[in-house]
């Protein structure tokens, strides 16, 4: 059988569902060519919250890469918008002039977000929030500081909310209704949402009417209809979304609300198909991803031969993803004289639980706080179940039907082989346990890969957990999915919770995250103790005992047990002051092996640890101060002599590397940081195998990042030139605050910025000015406290008990027994 042309107009979550379902049971059928308006891949959109949030990145989110379209031989066209539809020639053409002929058609081009047509509305600064754009916009914005303005108390709005306040914006969110969320929330679970959203700094005024948007070249405040004026530096649209409906109603296709689709998801024109936000299905349209993945199996099925499968209304839960706030919803909440309530409320705890009866069957359950039984009472909504034997309990949640205790593995072991686990993509419990035991896995990541459970918004991941470790016992995999193994989140949450909660110990972060060891471990203290640092500088007080031996000890182990000390030569200069203090300390101290390092500085190996606070103080007295050769910080700036010496040079290259070195010493940073400036392009200094490098040219500086020459070799990538100096400086300290704020602990710069994507970091150094010197000033802001010499403190007498050998302080300890 000839294979047929099928033509997708949209990329987005709903058709490479359908494309995953038709591959796997009719794989050979199709010849598939996708129209994408945007210039990517598929995406899980509704982890874009996560992406802006700084929990995840967007090759996190990625669904199918590249690869997956290749081995699909699927023709993928990027950036190409289709212009128009036609129906007689059954063809579609972009506005990029790319045509295609189709033998079916799927239209899933999604919505629209509705933006208040407002004075000011168009202004610059005002974004919506639907696709990887906007985000990229807000991170751009919250690189300048200020203040944003949610207009819209939604999903949506709530979680741009959250996801600014956590990048350091000063938030307000705007909602025209009394309440938030009020198509998912009672008042009162509103009120406990409000009162939670508040306590991390954000502020909430409902019953606010936008009336314009003020500025000049761009935003700059918010007037309400009451004559408010909210300064603002963004403003963020979630008011709603509109069925992106144009290309089929001028294809001549029955449109309504959106495009009309009858339960096979067939148009009008059988030979098209419609999926995703832009489908109507029985006088209704959806917008979260349960329902759209149920049409895509349903389109699928259709296009894969005669079926009877066939799309029916379902009610979806709604779960915020906010980190740390918990609410489910589902089915009515109203007030009638056909419902009957029953509430129960823990004002210690902060939880509220409503479930919601009509002729003794649960039409209806709002949770907040303790949701654990939110799928419990969906499984009986969707049954219809008759819980009048259970009424007076059923409040309490499943695991205490039948006096039972509130055991959460026997609560997921009643539950039915068809209870849907993962509403997202509806998977069943039953589909779950039979892929664990039939394929044998044994991990969470693997149960996801196989099933897609949890795969999407993942909080159905405890429950998934849960069937894990009541199929498999003890053969589950416990390896970590989190930072380490005393927490399961990673370091993107953990850091935009430190912000968002204002904890400022590492005692107040295992606390309040909930940390599943008494202490924490060799992975996190380090990790928790850099976070802290540069969150707080000022506040937070640096905790030795969390660092490892070389920082611990400001010095290098070596593997006989003594230490290497590096001294800090500006740029690779010295003098013969320094090299005479360098040669005394040599001698007096028996330093057995002297070493000119790779970064241009002086190595001396062999110290012995109760002999390091007196080398420093030989040095210090020579003006030399610690070279931070063990610091997860500036290691060195490599210099040639530039203009002064060199007959190629082009600018003064030892010079300007010095000023570097001594405006950014003693700042912590994720992992090391070694920098370099050549004055040429003849790279003398290798200034293009560092993590920032300059390189300079008659019109100026060339500014480089990302270089590794360690067991990663890689080569840097290019952010710009400048013309001054000061541009330089400015740009260097912008630039390595801007990883301070969003790396990872032991994540080197080229790593961080794969991560982040070259086009967020040349947008926020580069484009943006103001963004731009708010980061270089929060960078001098921390400098007054990270710019101290730990040798001199030490000196001094600071952790004096880390230097004394083990035998003097077990005779002191000894004395003072007695």
């Amino acid at each position: 059988m000839s294979r047929q042309r099928l033509v997708i107009i949209g990329n987005g979550m709903a058709p490479g569902r359908l494309l995953e379902h038709l591959f796997e049971v009719a794989p050979e059928t199709h010849d598939v060519t996708i129209f994408n308006a945007e210039p990517r891949v598929n995406y899980d959109r509704i982890m874009l919250s996560p992406v802006l949030s700084g929990e995840k990145t967007y090759e996190q989110i990625v669904i199918h890469d590249d690869a997956w379209y290749a081995d699909h031989g699927i023709t993928l066209h990027r950036g190409e918008k289709v212009a128009r539809i036609d129906r007689t020639a059954r063809t579609v053409t972009s506005e990029g002039g790319i045509t295609a002929s189709y033998d079916k058609l799927v239209i899933a081009t999604g919505s629209t977000p509705f933006i208040i047509p407002v004075p000011g509305h168009d202004l610059p600064g005002v974004l919506a929030y639907r696709d990887l754009d906007d985000v990229d916009g807000m991170l751009r914005a919250a690189t300048r500081g200020g203040r944003a303005v949610v207009i819209g108390g939604g999903l949506l709005g709530l979680e741009a909310a959250a996801g600014l306040k956590s990048q350091g914006m000063d938030v307000t969110v705007l909602h025209l209704m009394p309440s938030l969320m009020e198509r998912q929330l009672d008042p009162a679970a509103a009120w406990l949402l409000q009162k939670e959203l508040e306590g991390r700094g954000i502020e909430v005024r409902c019953g606010a009417n936008t009336r314009a948007i003020h500025g000049t070249d761009r935003v700059e405040a918010v007037e309400l209809d009451d004559g408010t004026r909210i300064d603002a530096t963004l403003v963020v649209m979630a008011v709603g979304i509109r069925p992106n409906t144009a290309l089929a109603r001028e294809a001549g296709l029955d449109v309504a609300r959106g495009i009309v689709a009858d339960a096979a998801m067939r148009t009008s024109d059988p030979d098209i198909l419609t999926l995703g936000e832009c489908a109507e299905v029985e006088g209704r349209v959806y917008g979260l991803v349960a329902p759209l993945y149920r049409m895509a199996r349903v389109a699928a099925a259709h296009l894969a031969g005669p079926s009877d499968e066939a799309f029916a209304h379902a009610e979806t839960p709604t779960k915020l993803k906010v980190t740390g706030v918990n609410l489910y919803s589902v089915g009515e909440f109203g007030d009638g004289p056909e419902l009957e309530d029953i509430v129960l409320r823990d004002a210690r705890r902060g939880t509220y639980k409503r479930v919601i009866l009509k002729n003794d069957r649960i039409v209806g359950a709002v949770l907040y706080g303790d949701v654990a039984d939110g799928g419990w009472y969906n499984e009986m909504l969707k049954s219809g179940q008759d819980v009048s034997g259970m009424r007076d309990t059923l409040i309490f949640g499943q695991a205490h039907q039948g006096g039972g205790t509130a055991d959460p593995l026997a609560a997921v072991a009643n539950l039915a082989d068809d209870a849907e686990i993962c509403g997202c993509n509806g998977i069943c419990k039953g589909a779950i346990t039979g892929a664990i035991t039939g394929k044998g896995l044994t991990s969470l990541s693997e149960v996801r890969a196989h099933t897609k459970a949890s795969a999407s918004c993942g909080t159905c991941t405890g429950l998934v957990e849960s069937l894990m470790a009541l199929t498999l016992g003890d053969a589950v995999s416990r390896k970590a999915e989190g930072m380490c193994g005393c927490t399961p989140l990673g370091h993107g949450e953990v850091r935009r919770l430190i912000k968002a909660k204002g904890l400022k110990s590492i005692p107040a972060v295992m606390q309040e995250l909930e940390w599943t060891s008494s202490g924490g471990c060799a992975k996190c203290r380090p990790a928790l103790n850099y976070y802290l640092l540069c969150d707080w500088p000022g506040d937070y007080q640096d905790d030795q005992q969390s660092r490892f031996i070389n920082e611990r000890v400001h010095a290098n182990i070596q593997k006989d047990g003594t230490y290497s000390v590096v001294p800090r030569m500006w740029g690779g200069m010295t003098s013969a002051a320094e090299l005479r203090a360098i040669a005394d300390v040599v001698d007096k101290f028996a330093i057995p092996d002297v070493k000119v390092t790779g970064g241009q500085r002086i190595d001396l190996l062999g110290v012995k640890k109760e002999d390091l606070p007196a080398v420093w103080s030989d040095l210090n007295d020579a003006g030399m101060v610690s070279g931070h050769a063990y610091a997860k910080g500036l290691r060195t700036v490599k210099t040639c002599v530039g203009s002064t010496w060199c007959r190629f040079g082009t600018q003064d290259s030892t010079g300007l590397g010095i000023r570097l070195e001594k405006f950014l010493w003693g700042s912590w940073t994720p992992a090391k940081v070694k920098l370099a400036v050549t004055g040429c392009p003849r790279n003398c200094a290798e200034a293009t195998c560092k993590d920032i490098g300059v390189i300079c040219v008659d019109s100026g500086f060339e500014i480089v990042y990302g270089g590794a020459a360690g067991l990663h070799i890689q080569g840097t990538t290019k952010l710009g030139l400048v013309r001054t100096e000061d541009e330089v400086v400015e740009i260097i300290a912008a630039l390595t605050q801007m990883y301070r704020e969003q790396g990872f602990y032991l994540e080197r710069i080229y790593k961080w910025a794969e991560r982040v994507g070259h086009d967020t970091i040349r947008a926020a150094i580069l484009d943006d000015t103001d963004g731009r010197r708010a980061l270089h000033d929060r960078f001098v802001t921390s400098q007054v406290y990270s710019q101290v010499d730990p040798w001199s403190e030490r000196v001094s007498g600071l952790d004096k008990h880390e230097f004394n050998p083990l035998a003097v302080f077990g005779d002191a300890a000894m004395e003072a027994a007695e």
